[in-house]
């Protein structure tokens, strides 16, 4: 293997709210004792992805560090999409579903050594009406809750849980859902819809226990009528799986969701509207990460 040379480090400096000046200090010195030269970009959310790509182009490096959440490493996954190039996570943002999924440590030297020199692991990623997914989008419950969190002026886990009260209490009613996948069609009324490529949302809840990163399927996953107690629970992270009428669940490689009505939508973290019809498809190995 090439030894690294030259790392492009993207950083978004809003991602979670929080300060990322030490993790960028230790990444400048990780690179240091390392001799390999780092090129720092910060995030301003206009036209990052053109600059990244010109600086891509401009450095070649053989390997991209992100510090910031799951948007962060999707906006630098689709920048250098059809490039031959290595994504490592530094997760600094307040959704790091991925960074749970990849089972990267809490510690951040660790980090540092697997996003410099782990192996690497081809991912895939699904696409959904045109729009790139990492690792988990739904419609229904979850995706109201998204919509109200991001709405909200209270951030951080308290905001979370008071938005997941007030979701629940105001709960839109179940809607009707057609799934069209592995020339099968299932209708039943839903309160969520998972398209799930991993196997956890950043909270730590298991959702999709059959996920795998790179086998060349997604999962589709059905929260049927479920009462407010349940789904509150699930929210929580404590969802028994185990209760097989109120959650069905199935693996393919393209789909077809469509709704009665139009219900929130949300992909790896972030509201995107109200849908009533979701073309699904998989891309198989769409990205290189860094893994332990």
């Amino acid at each position: 293997m090439d030894t690294l040379k030259k790392c492009l480090l993207i950083v978004n400096p809003i991602a979670g709210g929080n300060d990322k000046t030490e993790l960028v200090a230790a990444a400048r010195e990780y690179a240091d004792n390392e001799g390999v030269e780092l090129i720092e970009f910060e995030t301003t959310g206009k036209e990052d992805e053109k600059e990244i790509m010109s600086l891509y182009k401009e450095h070649k490096p053989g390997r991209i560090l992100v510090v910031g959440g799951d948007g962060t490493v999707k906006m630098v996954a689709e920048a250098v999409e059809n490039n031959d190039v290595i994504i490592g996570v530094l997760p600094a943002g307040s959704a790091n579903g991925l960074s749970v999924d990849l089972n990267l440590p809490a510690d951040v030297q660790e980090n540092l050594r697997i996003a410099f020199h782990g192996n690497v692991m081809e991912m895939d990623m699904v696409c959904i009406n045109g729009k790139k997914s990492l690792h988990l989008s739904d419609i229904g419950v979850n995706a109201e809750l998204i919509r109200n969190y991001e709405g909200s002026s209270i951030r951080g886990k308290l905001g979370y849980a008071l938005q997941a009260i007030s979701t629940l209490t105001d709960l839109d009613p179940p809607f009707h859902v057609k799934i069209e996948a592995n020339n099968k069609t299932i209708e039943t009324e839903a309160r969520m819809v998972v398209i799930a490529n991993t196997q956890r949302y950043g909270t730590g809840v298991t959702i999709n226990p059959v996920g795998k990163m790179d086998d060349g399927k997604f999962e589709v996953v059905i929260l049927k009528s479920m009462d407010v107690f349940l789904i509150g629970k699930i929210i929580a992270g404590k969802i028994p799986l185990d209760s097989e009428e109120d959650v069905e669940i199935i693996s393919t490689e393209e789909a077809l969701i469509t709704t009665n009505v139009p219900v929130c939508f949300q992909i790896d973290g972030e509201y995107c509207g109200e849908e009533e019809r979701l073309e699904v498809k998989i891309l198989h190995r769409q990205m290189k990460v860094a893994v332990p």
